[in-house]
């Protein structure tokens, strides 16, 4: 598989060159709610310094990353890369392009190249006590043994969800929360933050951060308040809008969390949330940093499990055809819709003996957040051959994957 995305890319980038060029990259070189995919022991930190996170400080120059200013390519040439790239694939490994998982304790690099995963997302454990270097040299041995560039991510939120600035060996210091930045320099502070997290992590290999929290909260008693910009939603739209073209300018990849709101309901890691606030809180309040994002450019929106009762009152919001409609449709998102981690103890009690991935793929999500794809991607492969799934919906989703990492110049563009 790799082979052929070699040969076949110098092919179409020989025959059709683009207009502008970018500068060449590494496939290891590229920079989950708390997470929101699962609660780790470095959550719960609180705020222990000041400014915004500067670039490593390993004195190792940062690999090349594309310029989002230029246009690498035409629409026919990135349409046709993608094309010939799904073409070549088996169904094993177009599903395996939707699995974003948590990165395994061990075995890493055989899973990579076992299940043809579309990404890891890294957690504390994965920086804990490392130099820049090892975290590279993890990193890139995980895009060595992928067919296709991976998409690497991690959390980064600032505040209680710092994946990778709780290591002092890569950042300068723990980054502030959104809430903090915001009372030390106002938006400025903001945009600054946003600017050189993205820098430090793409410096790493890391190419995706699962931020930022689009969450509109302004009561300190609510689960997901400290990780939230703490206003009402037109200013947590405003924030919302200038961190994600702030991202897209650096390079890096960008997640809106975690759709559609949780507002004031409590923590889905641990239990179900049921939603039953009315439609018009959620068109009036809600949505509107959702839109700011996707307007700004978010490249992918995390759907929580929460029960949206006003939109469908059976189903967690991941699970939920109803839901996802709800972004296609109502907000007009066209970009990688993705779980919250499928493990969390609100999604599993709804999905009782079926398998929650299968449900999810059939729910409209893009990409699978999990720790079980040992289990979960064979059961949605069997579901695809045995024409459970339409595998018309599985090129549509791959599609949007190979895009998003198009877009962020993996795939040799």
């Amino acid at each position: 598989m790799k082979k052929a995305l070699i040969v076949f890319l110098c092919v179409l980038l020989t025959g059709c060159a683009p207009t502008s060029g970018t500068s060449a990259q590494s496939t290891g070189s590229q920079s989950t709610p708390q997470d929101s995919s699962v609660q780790s022991s470095d959550s719960s930190s609180q705020d222990s310094s000041s400014g915004a996170p500067d670039a490593s400080q390993d004195s190792e120059e940062p690999p090349s990353q594309p310029d989002p200013s230029v246009t690498s390519g035409s629409t026919e040439n990135q349409d046709q890369i993608i094309e010939e790239l799904l073409s070549t694939m088996t169904v094993e490994e177009k599903v395996g392009q939707m699995f974003f998982v948590r990165c395994p304790d061990t075995g890493a690099v055989e899973a990579v190249s076992q299940y043809k995963l579309g990404g890891y997302i890294l957690f504390g454990r994965d920086f804990k006590d490392k130099t820049a270097e090892q975290v590279r040299n993890d990193i890139s041995s995980y895009q060595s043994a992928s067919g296709v560039p991976l998409l690497i991510g991690t959390d980064e939120e600032g505040g209680t969800v710092v994946r990778a600035s709780s290591n002092p060996n890569l950042f300068s210091h723990r980054g502030l929360s959104p809430q903090a930045l915001f009372a030390e320099g106002g938006m400025d502070s903001i945009i600054q933050d946003a600017r050189q997290k993205s820098v430090t992590l793409l410096g790493l290999g890391v190419n995706v951060n699962l931020a930022p929290v689009a969450d509109v909260s302004t009561d300190p008693n609510d689960f997901i308040y400290d990780r939230s910009f703490g206003q009402d939603a037109q200013a947590t739209a405003e924030y919302v809008s200038n961190v994600v073209k702030t991202m897209d300018a650096e390079g890096i990849g960008s997640v809106l969390k975690h759709f559609p709101g949780y507002g004031n309901n409590v923590d889905t890691h641990t239990g179900v949330a049921i939603d039953e606030r009315p439609y018009e809180t959620f068109q009036t309040s809600d949505y509107l940093p959702f839109t700011a994002g996707i307007q700004a450019g978010a490249d992918a929106i995390l759907v929580s499990h929460n029960v949206m009762s006003c939109v469908d009152n059976q189903l967690p919001a991941s699970l939920s055809p109803a839901v996802h409609n709800e972004l296609r449709s109502t907000l007009g998102f066209q970009g990688v819709i993705m779980t919250d981690d499928l493990a969390m103890d609100a999604v599993v009690a709804y999905a009782g003996d079926q398998s929650p991935a299968v449900m999810a793929v059939k729910a409209g999500n893009d990409m699978i957040i999990t720790t079980d794809f040992q289990t979960q991607i064979p059961e949605v492969v069997q579901a695809v051959k045995s024409g459970e799934i339409d595998e018309t919906q599985i090129d549509q989703s791959v599609t949007r994957v190979l895009q998003w990492k198009y877009d962020l110049g993996l795939l040799g563009n």
